[in-house]
């Protein structure tokens, strides 16, 4: 925004600040999402309430990311203890809103990179405490995608479809070759991506993945905290590497080409 008029600057970051409250409110709704769904509780009706001692929550106890700091991270009815998960989430959710336009401008890929990233925080916290991601999410993940099929006319159609099965298939392959070591879950969730992002920039998602999943598994390791045998949730790795492909994938690619080309 260099070179821009003083005002034209104020009107960007006035559009960006609303975004990102935006994107907070809804990561309100995602906490809502991530502890229901689990629970097979409806996620679309019935009020939101304290979890320890049933209260009904007032709106003005739901200001994304505001109201912890209100209450000081306390019920204000039975003074229990929240979690700071719920602000971690409405403002990442924010943030990720303002990468998103900040990273594709104001359009329907912005829009729809968006949604598939919101989807994926759901599907990382979820995985993180159930060690599952729900087939909801993965056929939800499906609309984000198809928008991304057109919406992204410079991306042939054919690297989308390739995108599918560049990492499904091979850790499909794994996972009959050597049992459980890779979830169901992950499989279709790199799939369903793939198709959103394209072969090149899945392939990236899935080395970020690797290289983030690979340096926690050798501090568990390290720390004792498990051994070879062990298992722990991938997918909140894998939406890493999803959401850094999907806001800078390209740029990642083409600084990594120009190291050896």
């Amino acid at each position: 925004m260099t070179g821009l008029p003083k005002e034209a600057i104020c009107a960007y970051l006035l559009i960006y600040i609303l975004i990102f409250i935006f994107g907070s409110v809804i990561g309100s709704f995602l906490n809502v999402v991530i502890y229901r769904l689990p629970r097979k509780i409806s996620f679309v009706k019935g009020r939101s309430r304290c979890p320890n001692c049933d209260t009904q929550l007032k709106a003005y106890d739901m200001l994304p990311v505001l109201s912890y700091f209100i209450l000081g991270g306390k019920c204000r009815s039975c003074k229990t203890k929240i979690s700071g998960r719920y602000p971690l989430i409405e403002g990442l959710t924010g943030l990720l809103a303002v990468l998103s336009v900040f990273a594709h401008g104001f359009t329907l890929e912005a829009a729809a990179v968006f949604v598939l990233i919101a989807a994926l925080l759901a599907v990382a916290f979820i995985d993180l405490d159930t060690m599952e991601i729900p087939n909801g999410l993965i056929i939800f993940l499906f609309i984000p995608a198809l928008v991304l099929l057109f919406a992204t006319p410079a991306t042939p159609i054919l690297a989308h479809i390739c995108g599918f099965c560049a990492v499904a298939l091979p850790l499909f392959a794994l996972a009959l070759i050597i049992p459980d070591c890779f979830g169901g879950g992950d499989i279709k969730l790199m799939a369903v991506c793939g198709l959103a992002l394209a072969w090149q920039n899945i392939l990236l998602a899935m080395f970020i993945a690797l290289l983030f999943g690979g340096a926690f598994a050798v501090y568990l390791l390290a720390k004792a905290k498990a051994d070879r045998k062990s298992h722990f949730a991938f997918g909140p790795f894998l939406a890493i590497g999803i959401i850094t492909a999907a806001l800078c994938g390209p740029q990642l690619i083409s600084l990594y080409l120009s190291l050896f080309f």
